[in-house]
């Protein structure tokens, strides 16, 4: 019987190119839905089906500052504590490479991201918005020189000024971070604008020799058609979720992203039953995913905080007095 590497026809092998790579980021940006409270089982469970599956990364969660987050209100992987990884990862680390997320002015980096050879992390990303430029650059130095693999995800783009993207990626590309990420962080972009944006991503980062990812949001639909467009592009990092799990509209599905990509390296079937046992019956409690109240923040072009609270109350079902609310605002 045929697996399911070999359940495809000729033509799609023009999607596969071997040196993109593939981040879940189903704890991190999923616990933004339950303030990072995941069960050891379950994250031990989606580590296990990205190395079976053949991801490239897993991004784990934050490194919060506790003198920032309280430890009562937000669960483990908000901080990403070194015994935690361990527990995770288990006696022998698998293939699939261990990733934190680090935001800008609320990380205390130089004493919780330890030298690399005494972390099993292996990627940092720092997440900064247009106005942390100069803070977020001392953490890429920082993390860079601590041994460790580096990316910037520069957020909510799509309120930027052009100038102020312009300045902030030329300022990041000359840092010794790895690679720019796009981040739709409001699901916001439609494909024309990803196509503008990419071309100056690209443009910047080919001219220093980085790469350049894409991270989007659903709530217009889009998160995967957005990255098909971002790698068609040129992209060569590349994020996805089991099952969509993510902040509100969840993010793109990797069930998805990998039948897309054809590369013989990734195996779908590990993904799909950890999706089974472990991530939809999660679903109806999260409530991530697309939802009309998040298709209107995006349409707006707002946060999704709004929506997040309307979901999680008992008349969540009243989306015509979720948007009469958020147009009152407008």
């Amino acid at each position: 019987m045929a697996n399911d590497n070999q359940l495809r026809g000729s033509k799609g092998w023009v999607t596969y190119r071997p040196e993109l790579k593939v981040l879940d980021c189903t704890i991190r940006d999923g616990g933004l839905m339950n303030n990072h409270q995941f069960d050891e089982k379950f994250v031990t469970a989606v580590y296990q089906a990205c190395n079976e599956a053949g991801i490239d990364y897993m991004e784990v969660g934050y490194k919060a500052d506790k003198k920032v987050f309280s430890t009562t209100k937000f669960g483990p992987w908000k901080f990403c504590a070194e015994d935690d990884l361990r527990k995770m990862v288990g006696e022998q680390k698998g293939g699939t490479k261990i990733s934190v997320m680090a935001d800008a002015d609320r990380t205390n980096y130089h004493s919780d991201i330890l030298p690399r050879d005494k972390s099993v992390i292996d990627l940092v990303r720092v997440a900064t918005y247009v106005n942390q430029i100069p803070a977020a650059i001392d953490m890429i130095k920082d993390a860079h020189d601590k041994g460790y693999e580096t990316t910037v995800n520069l957020m909510a783009v799509s309120t930027v000024q052009d100038w102020e993207l312009d300045d902030a990626l030329d300022a990041l590309a000359q840092s010794p971070v790895g690679t720019l990420y796009l981040v739709d962080s409001f699901g916001s972009l439609y494909s024309e604008q990803i196509d503008a944006l990419m071309q100056k991503y690209l443009k910047i980062a080919k001219s220093v020799g980085k790469e350049v990812g894409i991270h989007t949001h659903n709530n217009l639909q889009l998160a995967y058609s957005n990255t098909i467009e971002a790698i068609i592009l040129g992209a060569n990092r590349v994020d996805a979720s089991l099952a969509g799990l993510g902040r509100g509209s969840g993010n793109c599905q990797m069930e998805l992203l990998l039948s897309f990509l054809h590369n013989p390296k990734f195996r779908l079937r590990p993904v799909l039953q950890c999706i089974q046992e472990h991530v939809e019956p999660l679903r109806e409690k999260l409530r991530w995913g697309f939802g009309i109240p998040y298709l209107i923040t995006g349409y707006l072009n707002q946060h999704p905080r709004a929506a997040m609270e309307f979901m999680e109350g008992e008349n969540h079902r009243d989306i015509v007095k979720f948007f009469d609310s958020v147009m009152e605002e407008e």
